[in-house]
């Protein structure tokens, strides 16, 4: 059943959002957003490829990507495509420096949101995610372009191995080393009601908050800086737990329309992730 909004009623966004060092020695993430008339763009990359080298591709990605919906204002697919393309070429250009590290490249997680229209789509190369929440749970996650995910799709590992498997961080797409692989869209316009959520983030981020934890902390949380505090100190207490290392880390936390509305999951509904591990 689909909702009869009056003309011109723009859904509203409520935003907050982290980035750290984690136990790296520099931060190689990169976050940014714009907003131009009823459309907003939201941009989170993780960089890789040596010693400065992936704090200047995740810069050039969001940069691009920004620079791209700024100048060229739209709402679609082959919008979102063009403006991860150029961050494409803008990694590829800042190799042929003459101190520009050859190896550089960075993950990307990009999302479109047409205020006025209710809907987002999104792109992304690499680990970085989109999850989406409706009704105070899950009902869409972004597949990554991970060797362990590839495990996962062929049956030779378990979805919950995604967070401990020992080759978890290794990638087979990444902007800067795309090989065959070209950036992954959203199959279908996403439709945005008031009361969802959206969490764009890096794996530093979501390797330390399993989903549960996250629909639980936004079932609780009263308003959007709360979620994602509730978040990151979840991630915080879990990454002290363990031995490993953590990694940069980066997210944007979207609210969507009254942010006094209850998320907490209604008893009829029984969301199934679409695109989770």
């Amino acid at each position: 059943m689909k909702t009869a909004w009056p003309a011109g009623s723009a859904i509203t966004l409520s935003v907050a959002q982290i980035t750290g060092i984690g136990d790296r020695q520099t931060n190689q993430d990169a976050l940014g957003m714009a907003e131009q008339e009823a459309l907003a763009c939201f941009v989170v990359a993780d960089g890789a490829g040596g010693h400065r080298g992936g704090e200047i591709a995740a810069r050039l990605v969001v940069q691009a990507v920004l620079d791209s919906f700024i100048e060229d204002l739209s709402f679609g697919s082959r919008a979102l495509q063009s403006y991860v393309d150029e961050a494409i070429l803008k990694v590829a250009q800042g190799k042929t420096g003459v101190d520009s590290p050859p190896d550089m490249s960075a993950t990307v997680a990009a999302v479109l949101i047409d205020r006025k229209n209710r809907c987002a789509l999104w792109a992304h190369m690499g680990d970085t995610r989109v999850y989406l929440f409706h009704n105070g749970q899950i009902s869409s996650i972004t597949k990554d372009h991970s060797v362990v995910q590839q495990f996962i799709d062929a049956g030779y590992c378990k979805p919950e191995e995604v967070r401990t498997h020992p080759q978890r961080s290794v990638l087979f797409a990444a902007i800067g080393a795309e090989g065959d692989t070209r950036p992954a869209l959203s199959d279908d316009t996403l439709i945005i009601e008031d009361g969802d959520a959206l969490l764009i983030c890096s794996d530093g981020f979501w390797e330390w908050v399993a989903e549960a934890e996250m629909e639980q902390a936004l079932t609780a949380a009263q308003d959007v800086d709360q979620w994602l505090a509730r978040m990151a100190d979840k991630a915080k207490i879990n990454s002290s737990a363990s031995a490993k290392a953590r990694d940069n880390f980066t997210a944007f936390a979207i609210w969507f329309g009254d942010s006094s509305r209850d998320r907490r999951p209604r008893a009829s509904e029984n969301a199934a992730p679409s695109g989770a591990r």
